[in-house]
């Protein structure tokens, strides 16, 4: 389990900064499932669902920016778990665009790769790996989405969400795997130590415009309308 506790250049956490977080809140002195469980409710809901300008940023630029999607999202939650003494590792995919596609501009949804990295957490709990993807969206988006949304009972993709059953579902730590975005997998990459790991192989393929619409407006567009959803200002 040693190389799953170690630091890295981006999950830094031995800087001060995730340091004070940690102490803040004590979670070290919880036991194993209760630290699991504050830690993840803390970067599912105080780092609001959104889109940062690189996958590859640190936990402490995470951590500073208050916002993350599923790459930067698993970068700060494993920092802080390491932090805390508890075992994880990195999940790396692709996804279909269509996961997406409702919250990017439609110029952007048009050129968009179809394969779009994704990557979710691994924790070491009572002998086995399990997923904490739920992680990525924060419950007051999710509930402005369902509220959008009443109609859908069963299988949803769309707005950074696919699932099986919409109205139920597993985004609860509970010492199972959670989920709110595999449903959109269509390659698997494998498991990593570490996100500095995985990211020396793979990145997100955007290129020369496309990259620059994407880091300098796109992304800034989708934020806002994950806002906008979460503040119940987008009903029909």
């Amino acid at each position: 389990m040693k190389k799953y506790l170690e630091a890295t250049a981006m999950l830094n956490c031995h800087t001060q900064e995730i340091v004070d977080l940690i102490n803040e809140h004590k979670w070290r002195e919880l036991d194993v499932f209760d630290k699991i469980d504050a830690i993840y409710d803390y970067v599912q809901n105080s780092i609001l669902f959104g889109y940062n300008k690189y996958d590859h940023i640190t936990a402490k630029q995470v951590l500073a920016e208050g916002i993350g999607q599923c790459n930067t999202k698993a970068t700060l939650l494993m920092a802080l778990l390491r932090g805390v003494g508890v075992p994880c590792r990195l999940h790396g995919t692709r996804v279909t665009k269509v996961l997406q596609c409702a919250l990017m501009p439609e110029i952007m949804a048009k050129f968009a790769p179809y394969r779009i990295i994704h990557t979710w957490a691994e924790v070491y709990y009572n002998d086995k790996w399990l997923s904490l993807e739920g992680v990525i969206t924060d419950k007051a988006y999710i509930a402005g989405l369902q509220k959008r949304y009443p109609e859908y009972k069963g299988e949803f993709m769309g707005y950074g969400v696919a699932v099986k059953d919409f109205s139920n579902l597993q985004i609860d730590w509970k010492g199972e795997d959670t989920t709110i975005q595999q449903q959109a997998v269509v390659e698997d990459l494998g498991v990593f130590d570490s996100p500095d790991e995985f990211y020396a192989r793979y990145g997100q393929e955007y290129r020369g415009l496309k990259k620059f619409f994407y880091e300098n407006i796109g992304r800034k567009k989708m934020t806002e309308k994950v806002a906008r959803i979460r503040e119940e200002l987008l009903w029909i």
